[in-house]
C-alpha cells in the first residue's frame, strides 16, 4: 500500500513520455504519480570474457567487454476511488500501455518506433535517463458499479537508452547540439533557422537533425535538436 501521512514526500514523482526518436522528439504525455514509490530497483552491469587457459592455476584474467544499459523496475499506484464517476485510472493506464505501442507520427515518418520516456523523481537524478519501456504489467484491484477502473497498480520495466554525448565529433555519425529549442506557436523551421544561424535557407539541416518529413507540420510544445552552426556548413 503506498505511504500516506505527514511522511510522504511533497516532491510527486513522475513519467514523461515523449515522441520518438529518443533524446530529440517532443512531449507526448505525462503520468504524475499520485503516491510516490515505496522503492525503486535499479542495476546496472558490465561484460567480461575470460578465455580459459593452462598458465593460470585460477583462471585467466577477464577482459572487459562492454557495459550493458543500465535498468529501472518501478510501480505506480493509481486511486480514484474518491470520484467513482471518473475515468482517470483507465487513462492513465491507457497512457503507460502506448509506450509499447508504435506512435503513430514515427509511421509516417517510416521510422515507426514506441515513445521513449524518462522517469524524474526530485534531485533523485540517478534515475532520471531516456529509457524504453520493456514492459506494462497493470493490476486492476477496485471497479465502479458499472466496470470503471477505479484502482490499479502497474509494474514498468525500463531500460536505458544510450544517448550520444553532446559535443561528439560530426564525423562519427552522432548527433550534436548548441541547443534544444521547445516549439511555439508561429513557429516554422525557416524562422527557427533564422534566429538560430541567420540563414532561413538552413530549415533543412534542422528537418534532417529531427527526422521532419513535413515542414509545414510542428506540433507546439515538441523540441527541436539545434546542430551547430559548424556542424551545419
Amino acid at each position: 500500500m503506498p505511504p500516506r501521512g505527514r511522511n510522504a514526500s511533497l516532491v510527486k514523482a513522475k513519467l514523461t513520455i515523449n515522441r520518438p526518436p529518443a533524446g530529440v522528439g517532443g512531449r507526448l504525455a505525462e503520468v504524475e504519480f499520485q503516491f510516490n514509490p515505496s522503492q525503486l530497483q535499479m542495476s546496472r552491469s558490465a561484460s567480461w570474457h575470460t578465455q580459459p587457459a593452462v598458465a593460470y592455476t585460477k583462471g585467466a584474467t577477464p577482459e572487459f567487454a562492454g557495459v550493458s544499459p543500465a535498468t529501472l523496475e518501478v510501480e505506480v499506484f493509481l486511486d480514484a476511488s474518491d470520484r467513482p464517476t471518473g475515468s482517470k485510472v483507465q487513462q492513465q493506464v491507457d497512457r503507460l500501455l502506448s509506450c509499447c505501442e508504435v506512435e503513430p507520427q514515427s509511421i509516417a515518418a517510416k521510422k515507426p518506433a514506441p515513445p521513449w520516456v524518462r522517469f524524474s523523481w526530485g534531485s533523485f537524478t540517478t534515475v532520471g535517463f531516456a529509457a524504453n519501456v520493456q514492459s506494462v504489467n497493470a493490476t486492476y484491484t477496485l471497479f465502479s458499479s458499472t466496470g470503471e477502473p477505479l484502482r490499479a497498480a502497474c509494474q514498468l520495466s525500463l531500460t536505458e537508452i544510450p544517448l550520444p554525448t553532446k559535443g561528439q565529433n560530426p564525423t562519427s555519425g552522432a548527433r550534436s547540439a548548441t541547443r534544444v529549442h521547445r516549439v511555439v506557436a508561429g513557429d516554422s523551421l525557416a524562422s527557427v533557422a533564422w534566429r538560430e544561424y541567420g540563414d532561413p535557407t538552413l530549415w533543412r539541416a534542422v528537418a534532417r537533425a529531427n527526422d521532419i518529413d513535413d515542414p509545414m507540420r510542428l506540433t507546439i510544445g515538441s523540441e527541436l535538436l539545434l546542430p551547430s552552426a559548424g556542424e551545419i556548413t
